[in-house]
């Protein structure tokens, strides 16, 4: 296709366009927290797909402006990932570090941007020919899929459910029925709806203006009545949820204690750092204990040392004298020169009882992907040691109080994590991370993803970080507590267990299955239509 074929006046107009309502999308998370940017900022693109100019119909100009949505709204909604640098302090000098930040933006921004190239493309191919209702069915089933596939891959974050959090709990426990892409559905769908409306109202303007104001306006409402009417179901049934009554038991209580070091990365693996979190996690632990705490958690490589040296150290020996129960982050040889990323339970005997080791781990930070074939190049991208090995997918965390749902960092972004180990008896969520390497708004984003979690699985969450946002969340997504940014703080609250088990935890993501057979149905059944006709 020649590029000579685009027409040039618009072109350039549109994918600013598209652009731009893709950062409205982005500034739907922290740390703007726009959320009702989120129910028409797709409103835009949706429109360009389908323009009636005719030259205008192109896949190249389809692909440019879905992008240009895709770059607008993941470089916004991911532009934390820019505060790695600097990153002098492990030795990498100012130039590199600024090349690595950047890099690493661009790349993660066009990770993402890259799903909207076959949903833009998919779109308009598939139903053109539709009517809008049959179009949104299909647009809303496609996104989904196209979600599920990314959300299975080894960089995630940014699904359109979370654009909805912390702000908007109400709609959020849709999650509870099929999970996040319940939430990513209805949005599509409300934009979508939107959108078509839009068209369908000016396919009628010639009409329309030869008529009265009044009714007008009464013509003009019509179209929109169906996206409202389902933003407002959504919102009714989410509701529904949110009114559960909670149920808790004084046999089903648990008193937690956090501890939230604040110990930052610059020193963290220096002995001032080491002394610090030495002092520190030991020190906060035994002020805990004496607030009647029944076990304690500790942040993401709390103690950043191998299994034998926590074991031997002085919080270890304050949990032997103390008697009180507590989940340790640290580390866990594995073989040769790898590791595993650990959080180990520690009884009152000093023994340990259970340990889970990360599943999901941070590409180039924590693992060379691809090590056979470009471990060479890639190690010379990455400053960091990337020889973290992965925990295995089915791991179970017992503990003295029953089994956890546990996640580390990252994982808080896999929603399928979470699920699985409700599934099999997880009656609360720990989640144990160190954001301490970004900007405020990471570990914003970071909570808004366990708030989703704990909603979704109907379970409470304890979060203990090392720099912030540490947080008590209770099933229905409220924070109870949550703790400043690079502060030194410990917190002691009660949670309770349970065992419910929503329709989520039970049939998984069942939604988007639905939707993509319906989808296909529908294509199928247009194309026998037409086979008819001829």
């Amino acid at each position: 296709m020649k590029l000579s074929t685009i027409p040039h006046k618009i072109l350039p107009s549109n994918v600013s366009k598209a652009f731009l309502s893709g950062v409205l999308m982005g500034m739907t998370v922290a740390p703007v927290g726009a959320w009702f940017l989120a129910w028409f900022a797709l409103v835009p693109l949706w429109l360009m797909i389908f323009d009636k100019e005719p030259k205008r119909k192109l896949y190249f100009h389809i692909s440019l402006v879905s992008i240009a949505w895709g770059i607008g709204y993941h470089g916004t909604s991911l532009s934390w990932i820019t505060s790695i640098h600097p990153m002098t302090w492990m030795k990498v000098s100012w130039l590199a570090s600024l090349g690595i930040s950047l890099f690493c933006w661009v790349f993660i921004t066009f990770w993402g941007a890259i799903l909207l190239l076959p949903w833009g493309i998919g779109l308009f191919l598939l139903t053109s020919k539709l009517n809008s209702l049959s179009r949104v069915l299909v647009g809303t089933a496609l996104w989904c899929g196209l979600e599920a596939i990314w959300s299975y891959g080894p960089l995630w974050w940014s699904s359109l459910s979370y654009t909805q959090s912390p702000n908007n709990l109400i709609v959020l426990h849709i999650g509870q029925i099929s999970g996040p892409n319940t939430v990513t559905a209805a949005i599509v769908a409300v934009n979508g709806l939107i959108a078509e409306a839009y068209k369908a109202n000016r396919a009628r303007e010639s009409y329309i203006l030869e008529m009265e104001l009044k009714l007008r306006t009464i013509v003009q409402f019509q179209y929109y009545l169906l996206p409202l009417t389902l933003f407002l179901m959504v919102h009714i049934i989410g509701w529904s949820l949110y009114k559960v009554p909670l149920n808790q038991t004084a046999e089903t209580a648990l008193k937690v204690g956090i501890i939230q070091g604040n110990i930052p990365n610059t020193i963290k693996l220096y002995p001032e750092g080491l002394y610090k979190a030495i002092t520190g996690y030991t020190m906060g632990y035994i002020n805990l204990v004496k607030q009647g705490v029944n076990v304690v958690l500790t942040p993401e490589g709390a103690l950043p040392f191998f299994e034998e040296r926590i074991m031997a150290s002085p919080l270890v020996a304050a949990v032997k004298d103390k008697g009180v129960v507590a989940w340790i982050g640290g580390f866990a040889p594995y073989q040769d020169s790898e590791y595993t990323n650990s959080v180990f339970t520690v009884t009152r005997e000093g023994e340990v009882f259970s340990r889970y080791d990360k599943v999901k781990l941070v590409p180039l930070g924590e693992y060379v992907p691809f090590k056979e074939i470009l471990g060479t190049a890639i190690s010379r991208l990455s400053p960091l040691k990337a020889n973290q090995v992965h925990g295995l997918e089915t791991q179970v965390f017992d503990t003295p109080f029953g089994r956890a749902i546990i996640a580390i960092c990252y994982e808080s972004a896999f929603s399928e994590r979470f699920r699985y180990q409700a599934s099999v008896g997880g009656q609360f969520i720990l989640s144990s991370s160190n954001d301490a390497h970004y900007s405020a708004a990471m570990p914003a984003q970071h909570h808004a993803l366990d708030i989703m979690r704990a909603i979704e699985n109907d379970r409470w969450a304890v979060r203990a970080t090392n720099t912030g946002y540490s947080a008590f969340v209770n099933p229905h997504g409220r924070t109870l507590w949550i703790s400043g940014h690079n502060t030194y703080e410990i917190k002691a609250e009660t949670i309770y267990k349970r065992q419910t088990q929503t329709l989520y935890v039970r049939w998984g993501d069942w939604l988007t299955s639905v939707l993509l057979v319906l989808g296909g149905s529908m294509l199928i059944v247009e194309i026998l239509h037409k086979h008819k006709v001829k």
